[in-house]
């Protein structure tokens, strides 16, 4: 408990000085990369709070320094390079425009302090893990999810590659990415970001009390399903492009699988 509380202040304390950076530029946006970023420290907090240093500690800190840190930079240089997010873009205005809020309270209530209460929930399986990682030796359990956790980051790294390749091409503009991992799945970064988190709480599960740790990668899943991911970012894309509706109809939203046949 110490731990969790010790954790959930920093990420408070943390985001409080992420919400004062965005009242100078004025764009909240940069936050989805230091979403990552902060789970890496988390990590590393959970670590140095945690008795002893097993493989378990280790693991759980490698691979969600390898996850965080990948993500966190590609995160980074695509808000430098394209700017704002139309998300955080329309929800200011909505907000502001019904309620008559100003920027600061609108940028803390409905962007940093949600945010940071829902990192602090989503970290569950590498701050418990860690936490009771003593409770048990690394065995098969934790095996499976270290391999889930690796096969997520790479699918989620190639995912990322072939859109930024797609987008970075002329040619391509107004068009569909409908190859390569993109065949299979119309979201196979958001595929492969669940399976990380699946296999961190795999990893902790392992250590019986560790299981507790559940509703981080439900949230994480809900979340990509129904929230900020599937359904917010296909919420308009086929008013911007016209071959989006042929692409969805033969391709899975979420878990990868052959494409349906065209009638």
């Amino acid at each position: 408990m110490l731990l969790l509380a010790l954790n959930l202040g920093f990420v408070l304390l943390l985001f409080s000085a992420l919400w004062a950076l965005a009242q100078i530029n004025r764009d909240p946006s940069f936050i989805d990369a230091f979403w990552a970023f902060s789970i890496v420290l988390i990590a590393v907090l959970s670590f140095t709070l945690s008795p002893g240093a097993t493989w378990r500690h280790m693991l759980i800190v490698g691979l969600t320094a390898l996850w965080g840190m990948r993500l966190g930079v590609h995160l980074l240089m695509r808000w430098r390079h394209e700017g704002a997010d139309r998300r955080y873009t329309k929800l200011l205005s909505d907000v502001r425009e019904k309620r008559g809020w100003s920027y600061a309270r609108t940028t803390a209530l409905f962007v940093f302090a949600p945010q940071a209460v829902l990192l602090w929930l989503t970290s569950l399986p590498v701050q418990l893990g860690q936490a009771f990682a003593s409770e048990a030796s690394l065995g098969a359990l934790g095996y499976a999810g270290a391999a889930l956790a690796l096969f997520g980051i790479g699918y989620e790294t190639l995912a990322d590659a072939q859109l930024s390749r797609f987008k970075n091409d002329p040619s391509k503009q107004g068009q569909v990415l409908d190859t390569g991992l993109w065949a299979w799945s119309r979201h196979p970064n958001y595929f492969g970001e669940a399976c990380v988190w699946w296999g961190l709480w795999l990893i902790a599960a392992e250590t019986g009390w560790g299981a507790l740790a559940l509703p981080g990668p439900v949230f994480v899943t809900f979340t990509l399903l129904k929230l900020s991911g599937v359904t917010l970012q296909e919420a308009s894309i086929e008013d911007r492009r016209p071959d989006y509706a042929r692409y969805k109809a033969r391709t899975s939203a979420f878990v990868p699988r052959p494409p349906r046949s065209e009638s």
